[in-house]
C-alpha cells in the first residue's frame, strides 16, 4: 500500500515538473487548396543541433477552442508527425540551429489541422498544441510566434470607408516594391470570407497565392488587392441580389481601386479583376459597369444569373478578355444558369477572347489525396484559379496565345488596355 502511494506521488511530481518546464513553440499556418492548415510546429531547444531529432519521438496533440462563442468541431485530437528537420525559428531549413521543425500531416479531411471554423463564415479558432518528446519528456505548450507564408507579405492594415454602403471595408494589399509601375491583380472573395480580418479571404481559399513567386514572375511583379466585404458582395441592402438589382458595394470597390491606384505605383493599363461565387458576381458587375477600367477578368463559380444580364450590357464587354472557370457539378451556382449562357451569348455577339474552363468535377490537383478520384465540392472551382491550373477552353482544346497553349495567368498577364 505504501509503495503504491510513492508511485502515485512520483507520477504527480513528474506531471507537475513537466507542466512547469513547458517550452515555447512557433506555429506555421499555410494555405492549401481546401483552405488553411497548421502544417508545422517549430520547437525551441536547449542547445544547437546539426541533425534532426527523430520525428517519431514526438507526440503532438491539438486543441481547437471556441472564439466568440462559435461552436468548434473537432475540438481536440492527435496530430500525426510525418517528418522533422533543423530549422530557423520560422521553419526554414538550416544547417545548425537550436530549433527543430516538426512537419504535421495535413489534408482536406484532416479537420483537426484547420485553424478556421465555418459558422456563417470562416473564423479563426483558438488553436493550441501540446508537444512531448517521449524520450526526454520535454514538453512544449506555449505558442510564442505564428508565421503564415505569403500572408505575412501582405499589408493587412488597409481600411476604406465605402462611399455608397457607408461601411468600412478592410483589405489586404501586396506591393511588389518596384520603382516601375506594375500591374494590379484584384481578387474578390466568396460568401464565406466576409468580415473585418483580411487574413480570412487570403487563406479561406488560398487567394494569397497571387503573391507567389510563380504567379508574380508571369507579370514581372504585380500589386495584389484583396478587399473584404463587411457582409457579402451580393448584399443589396434588403436581401441578396443575383444581378436583378444593384448590390451596395460595387461603387465602393471601384472607389477603393481608384484610391489604391492613386497611392501606389500601378500600371493603369494592366488592371485585372476576378473573384469566386459572391466575388465572381461582383467581378462581372464591375466589368459591366466600368469596362474601361479593366484589362481583363477571371471569374470562377460565377454567381451572377445570366437571365439578369441584358444584351446591351454584354455588348459593352464582348471585346473584354474574360476567362470563366466553373464545374458541371456546382450545386450552388449552376453553370447552366450562370457561366455557360453568359459565355454563349458573348460568343454569339462576336467575342474573340472569351474562354470557359468547364470541369466535370473539382479534383485533387496535387495528386496527394486521391487525384482524379477525390472530388471537392463542385462549387470550389476557384481552386483551379488560385493554383493557375486552367488550360482548356469550353471545347476541351487548349487556350492559345499567338498559337501557343497558355494557362490562365500567362494569358491574363499579356492583356492591357
Amino acid at each position: 500500500m505504501k509503495s503504491n502511494f510513492y508511485i502515485i506521488l512520483f507520477c504527480l511530481t513528474a506531471v507537475f515538473q513537466l507542466s512547469n518546464a513547458q517550452k515555447n513553440y512557433n506555429l506555421i499556418v499555410e494555405g492549401f487548396d481546401w483552405g488553411p492548415a497548421v502544417s508545422k510546429v517549430v520547437l525551441e531547444l536547449n542547445e544547437e543541433i546539426k541533425e534532426p531529432i527523430n520525428y517519431q519521438n514526438f507526440s503532438v496533440n491539438a486543441r481547437r477552442g471556441p472564439i466568440n462563442d462559435i461552436k468548434v468541431s473537432p475540438s481536440n485530437g492527435e496530430r500525426r508527425v510525418i517528418n522533422s528537420y533543423v530549422s530557423t525559428p520560422n521553419g526554414v531549413r538550416t544547417q545548425v540551429s537550436n530549433f527543430l521543425t516538426l512537419v504535421l500531416e495535413v489534408g482536406p479531411t484532416v479537420s483537426i489541422a484547420n485553424p478556421f471554423q465555418y459558422s456563417r463564415g470562416n473564423h479563426w479558432v483558438d488553436y493550441k498544441l501540446s508537444i512531448v518528446d517521449k524520450i526526454s519528456l520535454d514538453h512544449w505548450g506555449s505558442e510564442k510566434e505564428r508565421f503564415i507564408p505569403l500572408v505575412d507579405e501582405f499589408d493587412l492594415s488597409g481600411i476604406f470607408k465605402g462611399v455608397n454602403s457607408g461601411k468600412e471595408i478592410h483589405y489586404a494589399a501586396y506591393d511588389p516594391k518596384s520603382p516601375e509601375k506594375k500591374p494590379l491583380i484584384i481578387w474578390l472573395h466568396g460568401g464565406g470570407e466576409g468580415g473585418e480580418d483580411p487574413t480570412i479571404p487570403l487563406l479561406g481559399n488560398k487567394a494569397a497565392n497571387y503573391a507567389s513567386k510563380e504567379i508574380q514572375s508571369l507579370f514581372g511583379g504585380a500589386h495584389v488587392l484583396i478587399p473584404q466585404s463587411p457582409t457579402r458582395w451580393m448584399d443589396s441592402g434588403s436581401g441578396t441580389t443575383r444581378g436583378e438589382k444593384d448590390d451596395i458595394y460595387f461603387k465602393d470597390i471601384k472607389a477603393l481601386i481608384e484610391t489604391y491606384i492613386k497611392n501606389n505605383n500601378v500600371d493603369e493599363s494592366k488592371i485585372y479583376v476576378g473573384g469566386c461565387s459572391n466575388g465572381g458576381y461582383l467581378s462581372l458587375k464591375l466589368l459591366l459597369e466600368y469596362p474601361d477600367l479593366f484589362a481583363a477578368g477571371y471569374i470562377s463559380a460565377l454567381a451572377f444569373w445570366a437571365e439578369n444580364v441584358t444584351d446591351s450590357q454584354l455588348e459593352k464587354i464582348k471585346d473584354k478578355p474574360i476567362w470563366f472557370i466553373h464545374s458541371k457539378d456546382d450545386n450552388t451556382t449552376d453553370a447552366e444558369s450562370t457561366a455557360i449562357p453568359v459565355y454563349n451569348r458573348l460568343m454569339d455577339l462576336g467575342a474573340k477572347d472569351i474562354h470557359l474552363s468547364l470541369y466535370d468535377h473539382v479534383i485533387d490537383i496535387t495528386g496527394a489525396y486521391g487525384g482524379k478520384q477525390f472530388h471537392y465540392p463542385g462549387h470550389w472551382s476557384w481552386i483551379y484559379s488560385h493554383a493557375n491550373k486552367s488550360y482548356l477552353d469550353y471545347d476541351g482544346k487548349p487556350v492559345l496565345q499567338k498559337g501557343v497553349p497558355v494557362n490562365l495567368m500567362q494569358w491574363m498577364s499579356s492583356k492591357k488596355l
